[in-house]
């Protein structure tokens, strides 16, 4: 999960349709494929967002890949672990 790749949305707090829409606009704007990315408890949001986009917005893009692992992250208290995602669309 530690390529960065250019057309990607971060899932944080935000709204989900904030999200659908910066996923729809990405495709809109030429992108063959568009990574959606989220830790924790954004991952259902990250969900929502690629459901709601297929769904509702985008034809002729699927799934291609769903990549789940975990991450070490510093912490006040040490180490933690947090899940993470990262969704694949394609044209």
């Amino acid at each position: 999960m530690q390529q960065l790749r250019e057309n990607t949305v971060f899932v944080g707090n935000k709204p989900v349709m904030n999200y659908v829409l910066a996923v729809v606009t990405q495709f809109n704007n030429g992108a063959e494929q568009v990574a959606v990315k989220a830790r924790g408890k954004a991952i259902s949001r990250a969900v929502d967002t690629v459901e709601i986009s297929l769904n509702r917005f985008l034809e002729g893009v699927t799934k291609k890949e769903i990549v789940t692992s975990t991450e070490v992250i510093d912490t006040d208290s040490g180490k933690t672990n947090v899940s993470s995602i990262e969704i694949i669309l394609t044209k």
